[in-house]
């Protein structure tokens, strides 16, 4: 773990590896998956049941294998537990409740010379929705994936997850079925990608592919933007904790502890303007990690890509987390809304002493597909505004063209295209 303050005379260099925590070797990879995408293209289903056999050792007997049914999903609905059951219900609704408010109208503006301007807003037809699966199989990211995909209006949602010795993790089947989803494959990395990207004889090509995946999965949905729209490209999962002597030690521990147990890439970083309040950070994150299952997994995370920094006060607290832009940031403060005007690049803002991290993971309700690796000083969370897209509206009538049409001649002339020219002005005769 990085431990330093920033007056420290090698705090530039520190910090600076900080700001590269997630930059992934894609080019390391891109050969392998340029190649997958290209089996995929030219194969397809054949294709998929040779990566099928290759990476999850199992071989489909034939296509219709590749899909898992209906009843299947609902099943395993009915075999989890009922207070489990119940809890994915909870997150569902507060889910679909605060994606419901992000839908975007459509507007008409009309001018007294009789034009009208607007924009419509149209749900993409089919939407792909890649849901890692096997043993890390996670329902909520099924939630968080659908749900504002059915909220946008999406006619096809596709969902595609890998399974390993064809055994479809369950929880995940019970959230497919509470979704409502039928269209589920079991097709993995980069393999799912290129054939939601580009279709094959069972797999329908979609417009729009969304959901975390490793540097594979991030790379093929890199390679096949442009031929569909994608979310964005997620690294391994961070967060950030602002916190003044205010904050509780213990808690703070267990919630960098909450990002660094998911994989050893994860990035978990405090910046405090307490010196107490770092050392007894420091302490607490060692108590906790003798009692975590995944230890292993935590104490890698912490060791080799965790950091604990003391700033001189709040004020350049901010300034060097605006610079990181972690997907997830906790503003444990007296005051934290007093701070909220000042943080500019975070994917997901939790404030205030009782907000976890892992309370947004869940339950509250905004989506917790979020930018990582300081890509959220340009990218957003994943919304509904992802599966849908705008039109532009224009109407002019006689009387707006014969108003502005001139001025639009002489500009289409001045870039020789005369026969746009030509088509304003035949109608102004």
């Amino acid at each position: 773990m990085i431990f330093v303050k920033s007056i420290d005379s090698d705090f530039s260099q520190k910090f600076d590896e900080l700001l590269t925590r997630g930059k992934m070797d894609i080019a390391h990879v891109s050969g392998i998956v340029g190649g997958i995408i290209d089996e995929i293209k030219n194969n397809g289903n054949s294709a998929l049941k040779e990566h099928i056999s290759k990476f999850d050792k199992w071989r489909p007997a034939s296509d219709s294998d590749l899909k898992i049914s209906t009843d299947l999903m609902a099943q395993a609905y009915e075999n989890i537990d009922e207070k489990l059951k119940a809890s994915l219900h909870l997150a569902y609704d507060r889910i679909k409740a605060y994606h419901e408010k992000q839908k975007p109208k459509s507007w008409f503006d009309t001018e007294n010379n009789g034009t009208i301007l607007g924009q419509k807003v149209t749900a993409v037809d089919s939407a792909g929705l890649y849901i890692p699966g096997g043993k890390a199989a996670y329902p909520s990211s099924l939630l968080m994936n659908v749900i504002p995909a059915q909220v946008a209006g999406v006619e096809q949602i596709v969902i595609c997850t890998p399974t390993p010795d064809n055994e479809p993790n369950e929880l995940l089947l019970a959230a497919c079925h509470l979704c409502g989803v039928s269209e589920v494959y079991k097709v993995g990395g980069a393999s799912a990608i290129a054939a939601m990207a580009y279709g094959t004889e069972t797999i329908p090509k979609v417009d729009v592919i969304t959901g975390p995946g490793n540097i594979f999965v991030a790379t093929a949905k890199k390679m096949v933007f442009g031929e569909v729209n994608i979310d964005m490209i997620a690294g391994p999962s961070e967060i950030g904790v602002l916190a003044d002597e205010s904050a509780n030690a213990n808690h703070l521990a267990i919630d960098l502890l909450s990002q660094a147990e998911h994989d050893e890439m994860a990035s978990s970083i405090l910046i405090t303007s307490s010196q107490k309040l770092a050392d007894a950070v420091k302490i607490e994150i060692e108590n906790w990690l003798l009692k975590l299952p995944r230890q292993e997994i935590a104490r890698k995370s912490i060791d080799e890509r965790g950091a604990i920094i003391v700033a001189k006060d709040m004020d350049e607290a901010i300034v060097l987390m605006n610079k990181i832009a972690p997907e997830h940031l906790e503003v444990a403060t007296v005051s934290p809304f007093e701070l909220l005007p000042y943080i500019k690049h975070a994917g997901a803002i939790f404030l205030g002493h009782n907000t976890p991290e892992a309370i947004g993971d869940y339950v509250a309700g905004p989506n917790h597909t979020l930018p990582t690796g300081g890509t959220a000083k340009f990218y957003s969370p994943l919304s509904v505004e992802n599966f849908m897209k705008k039109s532009s509206i224009i109407s002019f009538s006689k009387n707006a063209i014969n108003k502005i049409g001139k001025e639009c001649a002489l500009i289409a002339n001045t870039e020789g295209l005369t026969a746009h020219e030509a088509s304003v002005l035949v109608r102004m005769k």
